[in-house]
């Protein structure tokens, strides 16, 4: 019976099961979706990965490089060299090399990154100051340029072409201006209160001032016509992207070529703070120099069996001792029963058998009073150098 409701139940539950999958299966509707998992590993490393691409499309080869290592292996006849990254400990020597690389006919395109100092005369960016002309903040302007009111498109950078009725759309950072003291400049574009790119002769070559690139970074690019803008400043040439030119520092060229002398000087320190540093606690007296007596190494060495044996261990070397020498003169000894043993102990040692039983008994484990465990001692030695 019990059987036939067994299978009863997993019937059903077969039954049940199959009903709940066809209701699911006439419920369920398939459809597609598109799953954003962010930016690729690529373009997170690259900000100008779509910049790249773009004009790749556009049929420009297209590199980038970390430093300017590579510059005497560019070719500056129609080539365009971009420094979009951080330029701030860019050496002289480098400098040189960059404009001696466009004067000979390659197109420089670099990002103003430092401000004008009146008081200084000068600014913090050496190429910048090279090509003499200054930035500025658009808030400090004193006046306004014309026609600031009807503009439309207040924010945006206008650049004006020849037989184009409408200009060009760019998205740079407002917030910023260039400033051209000695009429340099060839050419410029402007939003309505400020200009943010500039570009002038240099020999063969050509140099582009712009006062920001992030209009070329992801998603910038895309919008307005900041990519046909990129597009049209390195028209017909190859492209060089460089992110990075800082010139390696002082304590990276000692860890290359010196790591030996560093780590012997970081020793050298380490050790002086070692050896001048303040001590915890007050002197420790010299031991004297003269020798330990015969006593003191016999009580040393006592103590030490003392702790690692315990007492029972002591007590016990004694009573094998004292049985070893009984065996030596009485041959027969140790085929002797307890009492007979005892019987023989006190004849040879002059002690009754009931001191001897006291003395050869094995020891209950707990521990003696120091009193009562010297007088075992004691009483131990007795019978071994009564022996």
């Amino acid at each position: 019976m019990s059987r036939h409701r067994g299978a009863l139940a997993v019937a059903l539950l077969a039954v049940l099961v199959a009903a709940l999958g066809v209701y699911l299966y006439l419920k369920a509707t398939p459809y597609q979706t598109e799953i954003d998992h962010g930016p690729s590993p690529e373009a997170r490393a690259n900000p100008y990965l779509a910049a790249e691409l773009f004009l790749r499309k556009q049929g420009l080869s297209v590199g980038h490089a970390n430093g300017l290592d590579i510059l005497p292996s560019l070719d500056p006849h129609q080539h365009s060299l971009l420094l979009l990254g951080d330029r701030y400990n860019m050496s002289p020597r480098q400098i040189d090399q960059v404009m001696n690389w466009t004067r000979a006919g390659g197109r420089l395109l670099f990002v103003a990154e430092s401000l004008w100092d009146e008081k200084l005369g000068q600014s913090n960016d050496l190429l910048l100051d090279r090509v003499e002309l200054r930035q500025s903040l658009s808030k400090d302007l004193k006046q306004p340029p014309p026609n600031v009111g009807e503009d439309p498109y207040p924010q945006l950078t206008k650049l004006y072409l020849e037989d184009e009725d409408a200009p060009a759309y760019a998205g740079f950072d407002t917030a910023f201006h260039l400033e051209d003291p000695k009429n340099l400049a060839q050419a410029w574009a402007n939003s309505a209160g400020a200009t943010h790119m500039m570009q002038l002769n240099s020999g063969l070559g050509s140099i582009i001032v712009v006062t920001d690139a992030d209009l070329w970074k992801t998603p910038a690019i895309e919008q307005y016509d900041n990519a046909w803008l990129l597009w049209y400043l390195t028209a017909d040439t190859r492209v060089t992207l460089i992110f990075n030119t800082d010139h390696d520092s002082l304590p990276t060229l000692l860890l290359r070529y010196f790591p030996q002398a560093l780590v012997a000087l970081f020793a050298l320190i380490g050790l002086g703070f070692w050896h001048f540093g303040i001590r915890q606690g007050p002197l420790l007296e010299p031991a004297p120099k003269a020798r330990r007596q015969l006593q003191e190494h016999l009580r040393a060495s006592a103590d030490f069996l003392l702790r690692r044996n315990g007492q029972a261990g002591l007590l016990q070397a004694l009573q094998q001792d004292i049985l070893r020498r009984v065996r030596h003169r009485h041959p027969g000894f140790e085929q002797l029963g307890v009492a007979e043993q005892w019987l023989v102990l006190a004849r040879l040692t002059g002690q009754p058998t009931r001191a001897i039983s006291q003395a050869m008994s094995p020891r209950p484990k707990q521990r003696l009073s120091s009193v009562e465990f010297s007088r075992q001692v004691a009483h131990l030695q007795f019978l071994r150098n009564a022996l």
